[in-house]
């Protein structure tokens, strides 16, 4: 037992002795440095999200308690409604879930005084949200232009993007935008509204998209996944031009599909795992117009079951999409993300790991100086705290009929852990789909060959998706007749019907 105490010393103290060497204060000071990065780009995100707030708040101080769905209560008048264009929104489904309901009554039940259609794209009548989606779509059968659609096997692309594809094939032929939505996304009720009138405003856009507000549901996992999209939000907080894409929430031209401009169609169609990024990647080739307004931003409630082995799929999924291109140019942007992140993810975690060993030395040899150097975590936490906070009364006032989001249901403790635990975990997640060139999601394995998807096997062994925890198969579960939230949405129904406004 001496003898292991003695060797478990002699590694910590040559492990101390190496951590305070010039390689390793350089790695000390940048660990600082992208904390700071971080904190900066939160700070600033929270500064466009805000502003909104402020505009927002302005319209209600002048008047116009509608400040939620536009900026001119004028612009409810029938004269103005009658002129919007036709918008299709096309949501691929997959599975049923303890949040899918809530959600899509926030997406059916959307204050658009034009012209709507709802297009809910299954792979087969099997699916669970095949019967639970009909059955809400029939409560609303006379308020709502809304229909199930059956896509079948996908066999040269991903499922989700064959639904999308087989969902605009079917859209209404005189639609002007195309909006793709995630069955996990809880829309305001002026989004649609909100991203027509910025296409309206801009023909020049040629996507508009959003990001989700994660609301972790208590599990390290669901942490996990916050702390991986808080990065990520500063791309989209830029009230305006973006060069990211979320494939949760897209708005297209519908022409665009139909002349399959740019390869839009074929792009996603033969070999596409990707929508959002295959879409980016042919923004970018053709110097097109990315834009995310400053209200789309959307509350996204994670699984309350959601483990940690479905959150690693989920970052596998993530890292698997940087192994997919349509472009020589594509693959070169997606090896430089694949090696900056990775170097980046390791470069602020290496500094706790160091202050660590320190700390363990001092603890077993009081004589030895204690190395502060983890305090640096504070103004990174601070800054995602506030733009959490921002972000949440946004959605609150965007939704005011809505449930509330609290920032009080959030453990900051926990999200430090994810901090390390994800960007420990974010370099092997991307090695090994590199290695690989295969994953498994909600029970279908993709095979990549040169960026393209090369093989489909279905492996129907799962019975949930992975981040939703949806069920797949087995007993379906239907939503209930009698239920609050069926009395409120009808509620939500009444005030959205007529659909032309005379104020």
């Amino acid at each position: 037992m001496a003898a292991m105490e003695a060797a478990a010393d002699a590694v910590l103290a040559a492990a101390s002795r190496a951590f305070c060497g010039p390689a390793a204060v350089f790695i000390q000071i940048q660990g600082c440095l992208i904390c700071l990065t971080l904190g900066l780009g939160w700070a600033v995100a929270a500064l466009v999200r805000k502003k909104e707030i402020r505009r927002m708040r302005r319209r209600i101080v002048d008047g116009n308690s509608f400040a939620f769905l536009c900026d001119d209560v004028n612009e409810l008048e029938h004269s103005v409604q009658e002129k919007l264009p036709r918008v299709s929104v096309i949501m691929p489904l997959k599975g049923f879930g303890e949040h899918n309901l809530q959600n899509w009554r926030t997406q059916i039940t959307s204050l658009y005084g034009g012209p709507l259609e709802f297009l809910f794209v299954v792979e087969s009548k099997d699916d669970p949200a095949y019967h639970a989606v009909s059955r809400l779509i029939a409560e609303y059968k006379d308020k709502l232009e809304a229909k199930v659609v059956v896509a079948g096997l996908s066999t040269t692309c991903s499922q989700k993007i064959h639904n999308q594809l087989i969902g605009v094939e079917k859209m209404h032929k005189d639609s002007k935008y195309v909006l793709f939505l995630d069955d996990d996304v809880r829309l305001h009720p002026g989004t649609i509204g909100a991203l027509t009138k910025e296409m309206e405003k801009n023909p020049e856009i040629f996507i508009q998209t959003g990001y989700p507000l994660d609301l972790p549901s208590g599990s390290l996992g669901s942490y996990c996944i916050y702390e991986y999209h808080m990065p990520c939000s500063i791309g989209f907080a830029t009230g305006g031009k973006t060069f990211f894409l979320w494939g949760g929430c897209m708005m297209m031209h519908a022409d665009d599909f139909r002349q399959d401009l740019y390869g839009v169609v074929s792009g996603l169609r033969d070999g596409g795992y990707s929508d959002d990024m295959t879409l980016a990647a042919i923004a970018g080739q053709h110097k097109r117009l990315i834009s995310s307004p400053p209200v789309a931003v959307f509350p996204h409630p994670l699984s309350s079951d959601l483990s940690f082995s479905r959150y690693w799929n989920y970052l596998r999924k993530q890292t698997f999409v940087l192994e997919s291109y349509v472009s020589k140019v594509n693959w070169m942007m997606n090896r430089a993300l694949f090696a900056s992140h990775c170097y980046l993810s390791w470069g602020f975690v290496w500094p706790y790991i160091m202050a660590l060993v320190h700390v363990m030395v001092a603890l077993r040899a009081p004589y030895s100086e204690i190395v502060k150097d983890a305090s640096n975590s504070s103004c990174e936490l601070v800054s995602m705290w506030n733009l959490t906070k921002v972000e949440i009364q946004l959605c609150n006032m965007l939704s005011p009929e809505g449930p509330k989001v609290s920032l009080g249901s959030y453990n900051w403790g926990l999200v430090f852990i994810a901090v390390l635990v994800d960007n420990f975990l974010y370099p092997i997640s991307a090695f090994r789909s590199h290695f690989s060139q295969s994953i498994n999601w909600s029970g279908i394995r993709y095979h990549l060959k040169d960026g393209k998807i090369s093989k489909i096997e279905r492996e129907n062994k799962l019975k949930y998706t992975d981040l939703g925890g949806k069920h797949l198969y087995g007993k379906r579960t239907y939503p209930s007749k009698t239920s609050l939230l069926g009395y409120l949405s009808r509620t939500v129904a009444q005030w959205h019907q007529p659909k032309k406004y005379d104020v």
